[in-house]
């Protein structure tokens, strides 16, 4: 079976109501993409929560509409622009092939072992462990962010391989696929807790740590702080970003042990004087590493 494509350019004005249209008048599938991108006109459009932007297509936008090969195009236009109040002349289109594949073939091939650190491997169920000696984590691209490709999640995982102290209690806030609550576990933690707002981080990182053979409890917030109360631990990490980071500063803080570790990251280097400010009333955080614009903070608590 093949498909096609249809590639329309619309006015932001018009982007998202055409692509609602499209799907009722029987598209497969619809994206919008900015029209101008890998120019110097791109348009970034995506913030940090509290930050979003106002608009939310691109000025010059490009609608992409998945039909069957057989599907009846003009048709389809035709009542998707009527419905947003268009002439379907309006709506000049470009179309593109797109041949049968075996997707789930082509899907894995973008995905291939990682190494992160000294001795740590991050290995799709696919593959083999490129050296099974080392620190391997089994772990598929799915719903939960965390694969070790992301540097903030590599800086993390970095830390953790050189500076977590034997038989520390680690909290892993925000812990989506579970990744650096597994390597905090295969390192010798004594025990590990991650919490996630999002119950699908929490299903994807308890199977995570199942198939890894890694003994972690897995909340969401409030189960979390109805468990663990006023729980205070050896080692705090949190890889989320910079602006819940700050709002997070006083609870975060408050779950590490006088002379436990707090590390953070997704912080971009230019957010990393605001984020240190935020904690310095709790505890001094300084930028450990730096990979690709982000960086890791990481501080000790101050004794009591």
């Amino acid at each position: 079976m093949s498909w096609t494509e249809i590639v329309i350019e619309v006015p932001r004005a018009h982007a998202e109501a055409l692509s609602d249209a499209l799907v009722d008048a029987g598209a497969l599938s619809v994206s919008v993409e900015d029209a101008d991108f890998g120019t110097e006109s791109e348009q970034p459009l995506f913030g940090e929560p509290g930050m979003e932007p106002a608009e939310t297509a691109w000025e010059r936008s490009r609608v992409v509409v998945l039909t069957d090969a057989d599907a009846d195009r003009d048709a389809m236009l035709a009542e998707a622009s009527r419905a947003i109040g268009l002439q379907p002349a309006d709506l000049a289109y470009t179309l593109r092939a797109v041949e049968e594949q075996d997707w789930v073939r082509l899907t894995q091939s973008q995905f291939e072992p990682i190494h992160i650190g000294r001795n740590i491997w991050v290995v799709p169920s696919w593959h083999e462990a490129p050296d099974p000696q080392a620190l391997v984590l089994e772990l598929d691209p799915g719903l939960a962010f965390g694969t070790g490709s992301h540097p903030t999640t590599r800086l993390c995982m970095e830390w953790l391989e050189a500076d977590l102290p034997a038989g520390a209690a680690v909290l892993d806030y925000g812990c989506g696929s579970g990744i650096l609550a597994m390597v905090a576990a295969k390192l010798g933690a004594a025990e590990v807790i991650g919490v996630d707002i999002d119950r699908q981080a929490i299903e994807a990182a308890r199977y995570n740590a199942a198939r890894n053979h890694c003994d972690i409890a897995f909340h969401l917030p409030d189960d979390f702080v109805a468990q663990e109360k006023d729980r205070r631990f050896d080692v705090v990490v949190a890889n989320i970003l910079a602006n819940p980071l700050k709002l997070m500063a006083p609870m975060l803080a408050g779950r590490i042990r006088p002379g436990g570790r707090l590390v953070l990251s997704g912080v971009l280097a230019t957010q990393a004087e605001e984020v240190v400010t935020a904690y310095a009333p709790f505890l001094s955080l300084s930028v450990q590493a730096e990979r690709e614009g982000w960086v890791a903070l990481a501080g000790a608590a101050f004794p009591s």
